[in-house]
């Protein structure tokens, strides 16, 4: 089973709550693409500063490379260690550009894979009513708390009754 990391996408102007459809899932692991066409793959996902720090990075690897006068094997394994390195952590470079961008981490899920880990995601996520946007969740109420009409033997614990005077 593989594990995902939720990221929800900031509001755009006029939005009350977050699209579902906006939603992405980063899954955890290997991602061989990224192992074997790093850059493309950056691009591919629009990384841009992912992609500016690599180049960086390979660039002064590069000179430090040919400031020891390192051998071609040795450039070899760097390269090789460098790309493994990417296809290892191309899941947190993702989610860092993500909440780089704004986008919030909202959960991780579990599952056999990546739809059936958004159908768990998103089935517990309605459950729980998270359809509403911060602002809506900390809005106060206006009019206070309504009661139920007449005696009512469903409510349970230390609330006043209606009828009877405090």
């Amino acid at each position: 089973m593989a594990v995902y990391t939720v990221h929800q996408p900031p509001l755009r102007k006029g939005e009350t709550a977050p699209d579902p459809d906006r939603f992405v899932l980063v899954r955890d692991g290997f991602y061989f693409w990224a192992f074997l066409l790093g850059p493309l793959w950056m691009v591919w996902r629009r990384l841009w500063l992912v992609l500016a720090l690599y180049i960086a990075v390979m660039v002064g690897v590069g000179f430090a490379l040919q400031l020891v006068s390192a051998s071609t094997g040795l450039r070899v394994f760097v390269l090789l260690a460098m790309a493994i390195l990417v296809g290892l952590e191309a899941g947190t470079l993702r989610r860092w550009t993500l909440g780089w961008r704004g986008w919030k981490n909202v959960g991780v899920v579990v599952g056999d894979d990546r739809d059936a880990a958004e159908r768990r995601f998103f089935s517990e996520w309605i459950d729980s009513g998270q359809k509403m946007t911060r602002a809506e969740a900390i809005k106060p109420r206006t009019g206070g708390v309504r009661m139920p009409k007449g005696n009512s033997p469903d409510v349970i614990g230390l609330f006043p009754e209606a009828d009877k005077p405090r």
